[in-house]
């Protein structure tokens, strides 16, 4: 009789365990070691590489281990701010590269548009480089005719309706494989980095650019320079001297306005404190805004003196 209780038991425990495994009840891990299929992926072995780079779309964050696609990574850089988030990887088309390599198209001028001599000289630069392609076909790069130097709209040199002109170039194709080129954004006394049209896709080279809005590996930082900044000059072969202390009279020149109120007054304010009149040499001029006498400082007329010298 006992016995019969024991089977009976037993019986029952292993139906329910029989059931509740059909249901779903109990989960049992199966051990699954890597696929060949897994080994052989390209963003399983980058992902293992020292030093790769992290990701950058909201989408990789939420699920780093999911790989996008060309096309993901196409329609994540079309994020926040258009191209808020692009990369070389995911903004730019290396394609139009490889049949023709390396050649830069620039725009033809278009009739009644003005152009500074600045961004003549960058043009001229590249037309005349052994990189330039008259024809866009065979482009890697485009680079805008229409001047995007100075986006100051208290500028003279300010180029208007921007946006409208570079979005109905049948070329732009939301920037991609554009470079633009700007040294001054905004106007005093907040000088913000806005351009007055979306760059999209495209790479940006521009003097003072945040950190907040540099795209490491995409924009390029360039040095801000005068509009009479020659477009060539110096002896051959100078710069290939490498002497310490260096042939030359002075170590830093500065020579810019001075701003007294507004985002970047505190760090020109102080550039006196540098300034020796010898080697390192500061220039700095209060005459900035139209009541700039109205904010003067007890420096003013000495630096003003000084700039115009």
């Amino acid at each position: 009789m006992q016995a019969k209780k024991r089977y009976l038991t037993l019986f029952s425990a292993g139906a329910c365990l029989i059931l509740l495994f059909c249901f779903g009840g109990i989960q049992v891990p199966l051990a699954r070691g890597p696929s060949r299929r897994d080994e052989r992926s390209p963003a399983a072995r980058w992902r293992h590489v020292p030093g790769a780079l992290q990701p950058f779309s909201p989408r990789e964050q939420e699920h780093p281990e999911e790989h996008l696609s060309p096309r993901r990574q196409r329609e994540a850089g079309r994020g926040a701010r258009g191209g808020a988030r692009c990369r070389m990887e995911s903004c730019f088309d290396f394609s139009l590269c490889r049949s023709t390599g390396f050649r830069v198209f620039v725009y033809p001028p278009q009739k009644g548009e003005k152009m500074s001599d600045s961004y003549q000289n960058i043009l001229s630069s590249i037309e005349g480089s052994v990189f330039y392609t008259p024809d866009p076909a065979r482009a890697c790069l485009f680079v805008l005719s229409l001047d995007t130097l100075d986006r100051d709209a208290l500028s003279p040199q300010y180029v208007h309706n921007l946006k409208a002109k570079v979005q109905s170039l049948p070329l732009w194709n939301e920037g991609r494989n554009h470079i633009v080129f700007n040294l001054y954004s905004g106007t005093w006394p907040d000088y913000t980095e806005d351009l007055g049209f979306d760059i999209g896709l495209a790479m940006l080279a521009k003097a003072s650019i945040s950190t907040e809005n540099f795209r490491p590996g995409f924009d390029v930082s360039i040095p801000l320079f005068s509009k009479e900044h020659p477009r060539a000059g110096g002896e051959r072969g100078y710069l290939k001297h490498n002497t310490v202390p260096p042939f030359r009279k002075y170590m830093l020149v500065f020579k810019g306005k001075r701003y007294l109120t507004g985002i970047g007054s505190d760090t020109r304010n102080a550039l006196h404190h540098v300034h020796n009149a010898e080697d390192v040499v500061l220039l700095t001029t209060c005459k900035h805004g139209k009541d700039w006498q109205r904010h003067r400082d007890a420096r003013c007329d000495r630096d003003n003196a000084q700039y115009d010298k």
